[in-house]
Parts: structure tokens; C-alpha cells; sequence
């Protein structure tokens, strides 16, 4: 249905353009905090900038007192709505589901890069709670939002939110003590780690792997090697990075590049100047040994990865 052109409503239209731009980097954060997916977020992100657009008649500054406000509830919304279809989906996931990871390039150029996001290893326990606890939790404790406004995006009272934000919060750090090892320990067990589980060195895992440690292996039923299961305890890691090293199944011509990984250091494996994998740890409270091990090779969770300079 054609509609009437409003003089005046280009320019709107323009300024709420710039607004949206604006705000974009923060409703990225947001969303992708609650969803783990970039393409997810980029879906999510587009709802919002047609509810954006459509909201009066093409003027959608008319009434809006605070815009940012404005923005990050529509994007919330959408993101609670998106979170459903996502969970049906992943019930058909071929092995462990791993959030998309966000791999800065060496300039950290992008500016979704430098979006505020947790670990990749926290994004895992985020999965664990409700929708609407993680909700409150990326918004609360991530963003920093007080349970008032909280309660205003989610359309929730105060006493609803201070109540999701104690269970979430029990329940994250009961799972993931908060702890964040320095950049410089953590580069350096990085380093350690690869070169052992790459070189089959045996000795040096048992040396940095911790005893109760986790691998999990996500490469979506589309590359090998990934397990259907998260693989737990230091022997049978050892064995598994001790069998890759090994040559049964490796695939020829890997390079290896430490990039930047939702925040973390982490390494990233090239074929062909094309992404293969990106290896990201968890590290004990003390930092000196992997208690985890998150391997994304999904080619679908690899496409927004920046390629291998020549």
C-alpha cells in the first residue's frame, strides 16, 4: 500500500536514522550478550530498526523523550521473542551448541568488535538461565542498568527484577567464580596449551591441564574433529588433543594467529587464509592451569572471523 508523502518526513526520517546509527554498538552488545549469535543479533537488530522506522508514520522521534531507552527495550523485546526459535532450533544441533565468537582483527576496526560482551566461556553459563534471567543479568550486571529501568524494559516491577537478578547471579557464579586472569597469564597459557594439544605434546597437557577439565568441540555436524559430547576429565582430553597431533583426521596446511576473542586472548587456525577454528580457555581461579576448552570450527559460526593476512 502506497502512503502519502508528509513534507518534512525525509528529514525526519534522516534524524532517526542518525539516532539508530548512534545507538547501534550498544544495542549490538546487548542483543548479542542474550543470544550468542551474530547473525542472530544482526535479525534482531533489523526488527528494531523497522519498529524503529515504523513508529509514527515515519517520524519516530514524535513523543520519544529518550531515544537510547527507547531503542534498547524494542531491541529486548525482540531479543526475548528471538530466544524462543533459537532454543527449538538448537534441539536438532548436531553436538555441543557454542556461542559465535567475536575474533577482532589485529587493528580492532570494527566497532561490533569493541561491543561490550562477556567470555566466551561466561556466554556458555548464560545459556543455563531463563530468558528473563539473562535478561537482567547481561542488562544488570554487563551494562550496568538499575533494576528500576530494568523493570521498565522487560515490563516487569522492581521486586520481579531484583528477584531475577539474585537467582541469575547465584546461579553464574556458583558455575564461574569471578575471576579474570591477567592478559599476560592468560596469552602465556594460551601459548603453552597450543603448542602442546598442536605438537601432541603429552607431558606438557597433563602439566596445564587441570584435572576436572572440559572440552567441547562445536563444529555443527560440518567438521571434524567434534565430538557429540563435551569431553571431561585430563585423561581423556590428553587423549583426544593427543589423537588430532597425531595426524587422524588433521587437516594439512593449518596456520595459527593469536587474536582477540570476545575480549580474550585466543588462538585462531587458518586453511588456506580462510578461518578453521577458533580455540578460546577457560583458566583456574590461580590461572595455572585450562579448566576449559571451547573449540568453535562451525564454518557457519566462522564467516564474520576476519581472514589471514597475506
Amino acid at each position: 500500500m502506497s502512503r502519502t508523502t508528509v513534507p518534512g518526513t525525509d528529514a525526519r526520517l534522516d534524524d532517526a536514522t542518525e539516532v539508530f546509527l548512534g545507538h547501534r554498538e550498544l544495542l549490538f552488545g546487548i542483543v548479542y550478550n542474550m543470544l550468542g549469535s551474530v547473525a542472530d543479533t544482526d535479525d534482531v537488530l533489523q526488527e528494531t530498526w523497522l519498529s524503529w522506522t515504523a513508529r509514527g508514520g515515519g517520524a519516530p522521534l514524535d513523543g520519544v523523550a529518550n531515544p537510547r531507552a527507547y531503542l534498547v527495550r524494542v531491541a529486548m523485546n525482540h531479543a526475548l521473542k528471538r530466544r524462543a526459535a533459537v532454543s527449538r532450533s538448537r534441539e536438532t544441533y548436531v553436538g555441543p551448541w557454542l556461542p559465535e565468537p567475536l575474533v577482532a582483527d589485529e587493528d580492532a576496526g570494527d566497532p561490533a568488535l569493541r561491543a561490550e560482551s562477556v567470555s566466551l566461556a561466561m556466554l556458555v553459563v548464560l545459556e543455563s538461565l531463563t530468558p528473563l534471567e539473562r535478561a537482567v543479568f547481561v542488562l544488570g550486571e554487563v551494562f550496568g542498568y538499575p533494576h528500576a529501568e530494568i523493570a521498565e524494559i522487560i515490563d516487569r516491577t522492581p521486586a520481579a527484577v531484583r528477584q531475577l537478578a539474585r537467582r541469575s547471579r547465584e546461579h553464574v557464579h556458583a558455575r564461574r567464580p569471578r575471576f579474570r586472569a591477567h592478559p599476560r597469564v592468560r596469552r602465556e597459557a594460551t601459548e603453552r596449551f597450543v603448542r602442546a594439544a598442536l605438537g601432541g605434546d603429552i607431558a606438557a597437557l597433563m602439566e596445564i591441564l587441570a584435572p576436572d577439565v572440559t572440552v567441547w568441540t562445536d563444529g555443527g555436524g560440518k567438521r571434524r574433529p567434534a565430538g557429540l559430547r563435551p569431553v571431561h576429565g585430563r585423561d581423556k582430553a590428553v587423549r583426544l588433543f593427543g589423537g588430532y597431533a597425531s595426524g587422524r583426521g588433521r587437516p594439512e596446511g593449518l596456520d595459527l594467529r593469536y587474536r582477540r576473542v570476545n575480549g580474550d586472548d585466543a588462538a585462531v587456525l587458518f586453511q588456506a587464509g580462510s578461518p578453521f577454528a577458533v580455540m578460546v580457555l577457560d583458566l583456574t581461579p590461580d590461572g595455572g592451569q585450562v579448566c576449559g576448552v571451547y573449540v568453535v570450527a562451525n564454518p557457519d559460526k566462522l564467516t564474520h572471523v576476519p581472514g589471514e593476512e597475506a
